[in-house]
C-alpha cells in the first residue's frame, strides 16, 4: 500500500476509534514527514486526500483540523459487539493462542462474511 494511503487509513482508524475527534489539530505535514522519514510531498498527499474525504479541514496558518462531520462520537467506540470481541480476545488469550493465531482466525471468519473485501 502507498505509503500515503498508510497515513490516511491511520487517520481514518483514529476517527473510528474516537482517539481523534471534531476540531483536533493534526500535526503538520512537515512534521510528520519529518517522524515518518517520508518525503513531504507523501504526508502533503494524504492531507490532500483526507480533505477530499472531508476527514479534515485545513485552516491556512493555523493548522490542519478534524471537520466537524468526521468527528462526530462514533457508535463503534462503545458498541456492545466493541465489548464481546474485547471478551473473545481475552478468552482466545487465555486460551494460549497468540497474535498469528487470532489474526488467522479473524481472517477466516472475515472471509466467511465479507467475501469480497
Amino acid at each position: 500500500m502507498a505509503a500515503y494511503l498508510q497515513i490516511v487509513q491511520q487517520v481514518q482508524e483514529a476517527l473510528r476509534l474516537g482517539i481523534l475527534t471534531e476540531g483536533d489539530q493534526l500535526p503538520t505535514a512537515a512534521r510528520v514527514a519529518r517522524d515518518t522519514r517520508l518525503n513531504p510531498n507523501t504526508t502533503l498527499k494524504a492531507y490532500r486526500e483526507l480533505e477530499h474525504l472531508g476527514l479534515v479541514e485545513p485552516r491556512p496558518g493555523v493548522g490542519t483540523f478534524v471537520s466537524s462531520s468526521a468527528g462526530r462520537p462514533n457508535p463503534l467506540v462503545e458498541s456492545p459487539l466493541r465489548g464481546e470481541l474485547s471478551e473473545w480476545m481475552r478468552r482466545a488469550r487465555a486460551a494460549g493462542l497468540d497474535w498469528a493465531d487470532v489474526s488467522a482466525l479473524i481472517t477466516v471468519a472475515r472471509a466467511e462474511h465479507y467475501p469480497a473485501g
